[in-house]
């Protein structure tokens, strides 16, 4: 878990900064489509890497040990305090990009680390991606569907 998260942290910003020197590098060359792709793309990279560099603080912070450190300060909840007395251990969830709090008993619940907004936007930016991408063949395919022009 923690190797996969060690892996992602620094290659999220190279995806990140790829797509958008590939989406910017290609307009007016390639088509808006693919462009609009790329940089929608790059956008949905964006903010999950944004995500994940709050996970990443999550999971040093449990990891910290030391005073204070039980429960572990990523799901501790305003209000919520019983909850988090009965963490046991933590993992970590990719998609949905979130740090999750294991509890006696098998329950499971999301920390608040990862700001609210990170996963829609992933989600949003991503789906315009591929939606963009896509558009081009089914615009062809309808095409070759009319028959040649006459």
């Amino acid at each position: 878990m923690v190797l996969l998260l060690l892996l992602l942290v620094p290659a999220a910003p190279l995806v990140t900064l790829g797509l958008l020197g590939y989406g910017l590098g290609t307009l007016g060359r390639r088509g808006r489509y693919r462009s609009a792709a790329a940089l929608l793309g790059a956008v949905a990279a964006g903010f999950y890497t944004w995500g994940l560099l709050h996970v990443a603080g999550a999971v040093v912070s449990a990891e910290d040990g030391g005073a204070s450190s039980s429960p572990l300060l990523p799901c501790r909840t305003p209000g919520q305090e019983e909850r988090a007395s009965k963490v046991i251990d933590y993992s970590v969830d990719y998609v949905p990009l979130r740090f999750v709090c294991e509890t006696t008993g098998g329950g499971r619940y999301a920390g608040e680390s990862v700001p609210g907004y990170v996963n829609p936007a992933v989600a949003v930016f991503a789906l315009a991606a591929l939606v963009c991408g896509a558009a081009p063949a089914v615009v062809s395919g309808r095409r070759a569907a009319k028959g040649p022009a006459v």
